[in-house]
């Protein structure tokens, strides 16, 4: 393990975000608000400790890198990103101590949207801006996006690559790993450009329609308003968001075909037709429940409030437009096993992902024949093609892992003293990077009065979700640190 290398890599990326921290710092310097020099400060730090990393690694070649510190670098540029990105929230304030400033700028990176905040209005602009924008720049991808802007990291890119795009099979658009970045990047852009549009012209102000493109389509969820996007009681906004968050949980490979002119790109993908059809069935169901139990007052409205937030969980955004803590209790089930279903590989979401549910469910059924024809010849297949065997064994491998941090995760935090449908809710929330969860952390609830170290184990759930729990496990491997 070089560890110049790794420093190099992490050096550059301080300097990434404390370049974006420029952004924020505009709407300080437009409203002249309180937190133009908690912003000056935060970019200073974060320059410094880029200039001091550089100067230390400057031997270093980064072309070189090794698929040991490829993971090693990916795992630690999300911690070095959010000891960096929750310096405004320190300096400005807004959180009382290091560990509420970290897990809000982690919740954020991650594109998990857990927030102790509670009167989030009250912040000034430059802040909730901020707080928005490490959804979006977390959601296609901190190493993704070094990828795009910065060529020189080139061969061994794929690495870095491999080690942080969700998924069980990574797409590769192009030969070129910096041209698929940007081909990515540009179709993220793309569709943040056309969300901002629909909902400006909708009638949300420029600023509201940024924030909430950013947390809808890196499927984060931080709104810059208290009651989140219920608080509008808009029907047009509802549905604009539901639209782009389902498109933000499909597989960002499938819109750039489809913006190619394949227009059947979506419906031939075996994923995602099984991830509409969960979808649909879950807010067929939630509508049903929610019509029938009368808690709203029409077929059209349940309609719009379950299709709403089934999306927001099933894509990992957590956005709310009600409290489904009160709804009837079969949905809100449905939505905490939502919660572990996730979006599509290759796309901004969490959770376990539809592509290994889809294939595990294939494997049981062909173990279940096995066991009526023991002498027959039987395959999972994807788009045509025959998975390996070693391909399930990673998928099946992930799952178990997946199930058993799970349950360490809220034991821990039952251990810490919170009730058990909390402690099971926010792991699951923060694992699948969704959010709000159930009992003490729903949705009209925060993280706030979570214990210190509970609120460092959701902070790794957080991370592991993100990086899809190998790219941070392996560093506990002896194997990982030997030459």
């Amino acid at each position: 393990m070089r560890f110049m290398v790794i420093l190099r890599v992490l050096g550059v990326l301080a300097a990434i975000i404390s370049v974006f921290m420029l952004w924020p710092l505009g709407w300080t310097l437009v409203d002249g608000s309180s937190d133009m020099l908690p912003f000056f400060k935060s970019i200073a730090v974060g320059l410094s400790v880029s200039v001091t990393l550089l100067l230390i690694s400057r031997k270093a070649k980064i072309r070189d890198i090794e698929v040991r510190e490829a993971f090693a670098t990916v795992t630690l540029s999300w911690v070095v990103a959010s000891i960096i990105g929750g310096l405004p929230y320190l300096f400005n304030g807004t959180v009382p101590t290091f560990t509420d400033a970290f897990f809000e700028a982690m919740s954020g990176f991650t594109t998990t949207g857990a927030s102790v905040l509670t009167d989030i209005q009250s912040n000034p602009r430059g802040i909730l801006f901020w707080r928005d924008l490490t959804h979006w720049l977390g959601g296609m991808g901190i190493i993704v996006l070094s990828l795009a802007v910065l060529p020189f990291l080139g061969v061994g890119g794929m690495q870095l690559y491999k080690a942080e795009v969700p998924g069980p099979v990574p797409e590769k658009l192009t030969p070129r790993i910096q041209q698929t970045a940007l081909l990515l990047w540009g179709v993220y852009v793309f569709l943040s450009a056309l969300e901002v549009a629909f909902l400006w012209v909708g009638g949300m102000n420029f600023f509201e329609s940024l924030t909430h493109t950013f947390g809808t389509m890196a499927t984060g969820g931080f709104s810059p308003l208290n009651g989140s996007i219920g608080q509008y009681k808009n029907p047009y906004f509802d549905w604009v968001i539901t639209v782009f968050m389902f498109l933000a949980g499909a597989n960002f490979a499938l819109h750039y075909m489809m913006l190619r002119g394949n227009l059947k790109a979506w419906w031939k993908d075996e994923e995602f037709r099984f991830y509409t059809i969960l979808t649909f069935l879950a807010i067929v169901t939630a509508t049903s429940f929610l019509y029938i139990s009368g808690t709203y007052g029409s077929l059209l409205k349940s309609l719009r409030y379950a299709a709403f937030q089934v999306v927001s969980i099933v894509t990992t955004t957590g956005y709310v437009t009600a409290d489904y803590e009160k709804w009837p209790f079969y949905v809100q089930y449905m939505l905490l096993f939502l919660m572990f279903v996730g979006g599509c590989a290759g796309s901004t979401g969490g959770g376990i992902k539809n592509l290994r549910i889809m294939l595990l469910l294939r494997h049981v059924r062909n173990e279940l024949k096995r066991l009526l024809h023991p002498s027959a010849v039987l395959h999972v297949r994807t788009g045509g093609q025959v998975v390996e065997r070693d391909v399930l064994g990673s998928i099946t491998a992930f799952f178990i892992l997946y199930i058993t941090l799970f349950a360490i995760a809220a034991l821990v935090m039952s251990a810490l003293g919170v009730d058990v449908l909390t402690s099971i809710a926010s792991v699951a929330a923060t694992i699948g990077n969704i959010g709000p969860g159930l009992g003490t952390v729903g949705p009209a609830e925060n993280y706030a009065h979570i214990p210190l170290l509970g609120k460092w184990v959701l902070s790794f759930c957080m991370l592991l979700g993100r990086l899809e729990i190998y790219t941070v496990m392996i560093l506990f491997m002896p194997e990982a640190w030997k030459k």
